[in-house]
């Protein structure tokens, strides 16, 4: 019971910290904080992935599936948005007379 507790204690505190270290970026600075966190993100997939495979009843299966699904789409995102923004500091072809 205990290890429940602690395990949900500290999900809130990540939650806390996370919301107040996000909410002071400035909006210019999401895009690059975006494409620094997707090393991050990649170790989080992969830990969720080692999970699910230790993974023995239906329920830890289910849930460690919905972790990796939704940690896939997170740097998936991010490559995305990053793919993105290096775009827009690619020189624009000119106009050929």
């Amino acid at each position: 019971m205990t290890e429940i507790l602690l395990g949900a204690y500290v999900f809130i505190l990540a939650i806390v910290v996370g919301f107040e270290v996000i909410g002071r970026v400035p909006s210019m600075l999401h895009t690059p904080l975006m494409s620094g966190t997707n090393a991050i993100h990649g170790v989080v997939l992969v830990g969720g992935i080692l999970v699910l495979g230790q993974a023995h009843t239906i329920t830890t299966q289910i849930i460690g599936l919905a972790a990796v699904l939704l940690g896939s789409l997170n740097v998936f995102g991010g490559f995305v948005v990053t793919d993105r923004m290096l775009k827009m500091f690619h020189a624009r072809p000119r106009d050929q007379r």
